[in-house]
């Protein structure tokens, strides 16, 4: 079965998003030394195939960086590092001067965990206090291959139920160079049905239950 969102949940959600999102984003202008400008983030409920082409695509000029959601919640964080922004990393947290490039050393690899731990546990904290949820994100990795198979746990097995995944896109941008940083929240579907609940039955302007 479909899921369905209204436009007044959709707002609703993407207002939850964007005050944790906007922790997350003061997060980052610490590490990175710069303002961060912060996009409205996008909402998009699609199925678990079209998710895994998605990043496998973005995966192709990035450095992906995962993280679960564990909890009341069932979901992940993946974070993309362009080379631009492994190279402006690297300079202003490591001292090193660096190509543009996604192959990173040990080092590099170090400090975007560190980076994608601090900006997730932002976000995540966020969430759980605006929904009243007990979730927090487990420790990043650094997926090698192909990303569907870090990203299985939040796909039912059974071919006749494809899940819906949602997803949540925004970009960070370094206000000096320009340099995208996407940042894509996943929750499959009984997490979805969840928040969707939470919404419904909860007045958020008033802060009490309806």
């Amino acid at each position: 079965m479909d899921l369905h969102m209204t436009e007044m949940e959709r707002d609703v959600v993407r207002e939850i998003l964007n005050i944790g999102l906007a922790r997350a984003a003061d997060s980052f202008a610490v590490i990175a030394q710069e303002r961060v400008l912060l996009e409205v983030p996008s909402l998009d409920l699609m199925p678990g195939k079209g998710m895994l082409e998605m990043v496998r695509e973005i995966q192709k000029t990035n450095v992906p960086i995962l993280s679960d959601i564990r909890g009341d919640f069932n979901g992940t964080t993946l974070m993309f590092f362009s080379g631009q922004h492994v190279q402006r990393l690297s300079k202003v947290c490591l001292r090193m001067n660096t190509s543009a490039s996604i192959q990173i050393d040990e080092m590099q690899e170090s400090l975007l965990l560190e980076i994608s731990n601090i900006i997730t546990g932002a976000l995540v904290t966020q969430l759980a206090n605006i929904l009243k949820a007990n979730i927090y994100g487990a420790p990043p990795s650094a997926p090698r291959g192909d990303l569907a198979d870090s990203l299985q746990n939040l796909l039912e097995t059974q071919p006749p139920v494809q899940p819906m995944i949602f997803s949540v896109i925004t970009q960070f941008s370094d206000a000096e160079y320009s340099v995208e940083l996407p940042l894509m929240l996943f929750f499959d579907r009984a997490t979805f049905v969840k928040i969707l609940e939470i919404i419904r039955t909860y007045d958020f302007l008033g802060g009490t239950p309806a």
